[in-house]
């Protein structure tokens, strides 16, 4: 259940590491602000998506976190054993607030957080040579374009690969698309009010979920 912690005037939305090195520590959250993070049981879902029972199954994994938000995707990734978290989020509380998180967790290395726009940090990291494993965006449901945009930007970039999972969270009754590119659908998982599509390069749908 999803709770409230007072931290001087403000309140925060409580939220805990699901698995791993930093299971069961609790993340915060602005309540009341634009800030929507994706809630722990959905978050335990895509874990259990894309470990498959196998613990291990993330470790040494490279991450991008875009819209990231209280930074919660990308700790549980590191809490799993990714060995790079990107954190992309050009809101300053909210890129104040996953610092905050990750220092509550004593977590000093391993990732960077980039207030950059999309079109920057796609620029900077591909320069670098980067190759994204996992890409996990959310933005705020109400920016509906804001998933096209990436998408394509994305499928554009040379950041995702033949092996990359990119991963969009979204509302139930909206579809961000099936191809960009040759970034394609494969799946899409829906829980509540929320859903989970996934995406691969030249991927094909998986015709059994």
């Amino acid at each position: 259940m999803v709770g409230y912690i007072g931290l001087g005037t403000r309140r925060y939305r409580a939220m805990r590491v699901i698995a791993g090195k930093y299971r069961g520590r609790p993340l915060r959250s602005l309540a009341g602000s634009d800030i929507r993070p994706t809630s722990d049981r959905l978050r335990e879902t895509l874990f259990n998506v894309l470990t498959a029972g196998n613990p291990e199954a993330l470790e040494g994994t490279v991450w991008m976190d875009l819209f990231a938000g209280t930074g919660a995707v990308g700790i549980e990734a590191l809490s799993r054993g990714a060995k790079e978290v990107f954190f992309v989020e050009t809101a300053a509380r909210a890129a104040h607030l996953i610092e905050k998180n990750l220092q509550s967790l004593e977590i000093t290395k391993g990732y960077r957080i980039l207030r950059e726009d999309l079109s920057g940090v796609l620029w900077r990291l591909q320069r670098e040579h980067v190759a994204a494993d996992v890409v996990f965006l959310d933005p705020p449901y109400r920016m509906q374009e804001a998933y096209q945009q990436t998408l394509v930007a994305l499928a554009d970039s040379s950041l995702v690969w033949a092996m990359s999972l990119v991963i969009a969270e979204h509302e139930k009754k909206f579809d961000p698309g099936g191809e960009f590119g040759s970034l394609r659908k494969t799946r899409t998982l829906v829980q509540g009010n929320a859903a989970l599509s996934f995406y691969r390069i030249g991927g094909c749908p998986d015709l059994t979920k």
